[in-house]
C-alpha cells in the first residue's frame, strides 16, 4: 500500500485538475470519504439520531472545496452542460452546507424539484441523464441517485429513499448486458453499446452509496428489498469485471471484452474501490475471493502513481472514452476514483481488525 502522503498527493491533483460540473462533485466525495470519513455515508454513523449532521463547513475540506462551486441562484447547482444527473452530483454538499446556511438547503431543493419533475424520463421511468431528451448513462447511476438518497433522509422522506434505489434498478434494466456489464449508454442522439469500464464503475459505485445511505438510514428496515436488489445489481457488475480481468497489464481494459484496447486506472480503481465497499456492506456475498482480487488491482493501481507529481496513468481520456491514446496528464475522475479506493481499503482494513 501507499503511503498517506503520495495519496494525499493524487488528491492535490484532482482538485487543481476538476473544471467540470461531475468532476467538482465528485472530488468533493473522494476528499470527504479521505479525509472526513465518519460524515460520508460509508461512516459508522452518517445520519446522527437519524439526520444530517450540523458540521463546521471551514473545517470540512470537502465542503470548503466544493462550496465556491454551488450556484444558489438557479434550479440545478451547477451548470451541467446539457446534462441533467451531473449537476446532482453536487446535492451531497450543498445538503450538509445547508445544515447552517439555508440558502444551499433552498438550492438543493430547487435541484431535486427539477431532477424529479422537469427531466425528461425514458419509457421506464428512469429520468435521463440529459435535459434536452431522454438518454441514459452509466454515469447518471453515481451522479444523481445517491443524492435523492441523501435528500430522503434530510426531508424523512421514505418514497424518495425508495425511489432513489428504484432509479438505479430501472438504469440496470435498460443498460445491463445479458453478460454482466452494463453499456454505457443509450437514446435517440447519443450511443454508446460497449462495456466501458469506467461507466460500470460509476454505476457500482453509484449504487454502493445509495445501498450505504439506506443502510445507515431510519429507512433500513423498510427499505431490505431495494438493498438487496442494489447488493446484487453490484455483484453482478464486479463478477463480469472480474471475468473479464484478462489484460496483461494487470489493469481492466478501457472497454472490457474488448482486446484491443488498453488496460487503465480509471475504471480499475472505481470498480475496486467498491468491492471494498461491498466486502463491509454485504460480507457474505463479497468474501475473501473478492478482497483478495481488490487487492491485487490495488497494487497495479499503485504501480501507475507518479511518486514526484502524484499523476495517475495510464487513464482514459475522460472526455473521449473512445481516445486510443492512453492518458498520462492526469484525469481528473481518475485521480478522485485513486483516492476513493484507498479510503475504501483503509475502511475495510479498519472493520477487519
Amino acid at each position: 500500500m501507499v503511503s498517506a502522503a503520495l495519496v494525499a498527493k493524487v488528491l492535490s491533483q484532482a482538485v487543481t485538475l476538476a473544471v467540470h460540473s461531475w468532476e467538482y462533485g465528485t472530488v468533493c466525495e473522494a476528499l470527504l470519504e479521505w479525509k472526513n470519513p465518519e460524515w460520508s455515508v460509508f461512516g459508522a454513523d452518517p445520519f446522527p439520531g437519524g439526520k444530517l449532521p450540523v458540521l463546521n463547513v471551514d473545517q470540512v475540506d470537502a465542503l470548503n472545496y466544493v462550496k465556491p462551486h454551488i450556484r444558489t441562484n438557479n434550479v440545478t447547482l451547477v451548470d451541467g452542460a446539457g446534462a441533467a444527473g451531473d449537476p446532482a452530483s453536487l446535492g451531497v454538499p450543498a445538503l450538509l452546507i445547508g445544515k447552517t446556511n439555508s440558502v444551499y438547503t433552498d438550492a438543493a431543493v430547487r435541484q431535486e424539484k427539477h431532477l424529479v419533475n422537469d427531466v425528461p424520463r425514458w419509457p421506464n421511468g428512469a429520468i435521463s441523464q440529459r435535459e434536452s431528451l431522454p438518454e441514459l448513462w452509466a454515469d447518471e447511476v453515481y451522479m444523481a441517485p445517491p443524492f435523492l438518497a441523501y435528500y430522503a433522509v434530510a426531508k424523512n422522506n421514505l418514497a424518495l429513499a425508495k425511489e432513489s434505489a428504484g432509479q438505479c434498478l430501472l438504469y440496470r434494466d435498460v443498460l445491463v448486458t445479458p453478460t454482466g456489464p452494463w453499456y454505457h449508454i443509450t437514446g435517440p442522439q447519443t450511443k454508446d453499446f460497449g462495456l466501458w469500464s469506467t461507466g460500470n464503475g460509476w454505476a457500482a459505485s453509484g449504487m454502493a452509496r445509495v445501498l450505504s445511505t439506506l443502510r445507515k438510514s431510519p429507512f433500513n428496515s423498510a427499505t431490505e428489498s431495494e438493498q438487496s436488489s442494489l447488493t446484487a445489481a453490484i455483484k453482478h457488475i464486479i463478477d463480469s469485471a472480474i471475468a473479464l480481468d484478462t489484460d496483461s497489464s494487470g489493469l481492466l481494459r478501457n472497454y472490457l471484452n474488448d482486446t484491443t484496447w488498453f488496460g487503465e486506472i480509471s475504471g480499475t480503481a472505481m470498480l475496486t474501490a467498491t468491492t471494498f465497499r461491498l466486502a463491509v456492506l454485504a460480507p457474505d456475498s463479497f468474501g475473501g475471493k473478492y478482497t483478495k482480487w481488490a487487492e491485487k488491482k490495488m497494487g497495479v493501481v499503485d504501480a501507475g502513481i507518479d511518486a514526484g507529481t502524484g499523476i495517475v496513468s495510464p487513464a482514459i481520456n475522460p472526455l473521449n472514452w473512445h481516445d486510443r491514446t492512453p492518458f498520462t496528464t492526469g484525469s481528473p475522475e481518475g485521480q478522485s476514483f485513486v483516492v476513493l479506493m484507498h479510503a475504501a481499503y483503509r475502511d475495510w482494513k479498519a472493520k477487519k481488525r
